[in-house]
Parts: C-alpha cells; sequence; structure tokens
C-alpha cells in the first residue's frame, strides 16, 4: 500500500468512498473548500499496482489541519471492501509519524456519539475521549466526542544524563 497526497484526480474515488461511509458526507465542494484552507492536507492510501496498465485505486483518505502545537483531523475513511485490512491504521501511523516533541504533540479528531465502530477503531489506536461536544453536528443535530491522540515519550528517544546536569554550566575550579 502507498500513502500520498490527494490529488484532483483522485476526488471521483474519494467521493464515492465518503458518500459509502458517511450518512450525512461531505459534498465536492466542501472537500475543495477544506483544501483551500491554510494548513490543510489531504491524503490518500492507494492499493498496490498491479501493472502499468492497472494502476491501483484509492482505498483510504484522511483530510487534516497543521495548527501550532497539533494536528487537528477533519474527515478519515477507508473503503468498505478495505476495512480491517490495515488501512486506517496505516493512514493513522503516516499522521503520527509527524507528531514531534518539538512542534506538534497532539493529535485531535471529533467522532459522532452513535458511530461506535469509529470510536473503538480510534482508541485501539491510542486516542482518548477527552470531552462530549453536545450539539456538535448541525442538521440533525447529533453530539460528538472529541477524541485526542498525545505523543508519548520514548525512553530511548529522550536525552539521558549522566551525573549532574549543571555542573557543565558552572566555571571550572582551578585545578581541575
Amino acid at each position: 500500500m502507498e500513502i500520498r497526497w490527494l490529488i484532483r484526480r483522485d476526488m471521483e474515488s474519494v467521493l464515492a468512498i465518503e458518500n459509502d461511509s458517511f450518512e450525512y458526507p461531505w459534498s465536492e465542494e466542501d472537500f475543495l473548500t477544506m483544501l483551500r484552507t491554510r494548513n490543510c492536507i489531504g491524503m490518500v492510501a492507494m492499493s498496490p499496482y498491479k501493472s502499468e496498465e492497472e494502476p491501483g485505486e484509492v482505498i483510504g483518505y484522511m483530510i487534516y489541519e497543521l495548527h501550532k502545537g497539533y494536528i487537528g483531523m477533519h474527515n478519515f475513511a477507508v473503503s468498505r471492501e478495505h476495512r480491517r485490512e490495515g488501512v486506517g491504521t496505516a493512514l493513522i501511523e503516516k499522521l503520527t509519524g509527524k507528531l514531534s516533541f518539538e512542534r506538534r504533540t497532539a493529535l485531535t479528531l471529533e467522532v459522532q456519539e452513535e458511530n461506535l465502530t469509529a470510536q473503538q477503531f480510534f482508541r485501539s489506536q491510542g486516542f482518548k475521549a477527552t470531552e462530549v461536544l453536545y450539539g456538535h453536528y448541525e442538521e440533525p443535530v447529533k453530539n460528538a466526542y472529541a477524541m485526542r491522540y498525545d505523543l508519548k515519550a520514548d525512553t530511548d528517544t529522550l536525552p539521558t544524563y549522566k551525573g549532574n546536569r549543571i555542573k557543565k554550566f558552572l566555571p571550572k575550579e582551578a585545578g581541575e
């Protein structure tokens, strides 16, 4: 599977997945408006190429926005035929790979209260529900859960200090 930037010719496939996945899907104009937003990015998961004549197909996508301290996911779906094959996990791993302690440390999203499948999937990826958003969705009015994934410190990647960390900043004593 390949994950790459969403391009214009992917839109037909993305819309097909969107319409099949959601009761109230985004329109093409919704996608284009979001993608024209500064710091908003779309990515697609592609099935493997079969041959030069038969390229891979779009099997999943995500739309996210880069903020100062976090990444906000706006839309995410995998085609019905490719669910439970690791496509969603690969997309999430791609996004969590963009997190760093120096820049963005969290990934946030909202999930409709009734969408238990999505809630379970995101929980399995390390997300935690942080808040109930009453009346978050309009027409019809529905509640949502705010969910958050926080970058965890991996002890192998954190600097380790031996001895007194402050000592190196002190002036050297005569005779040392």
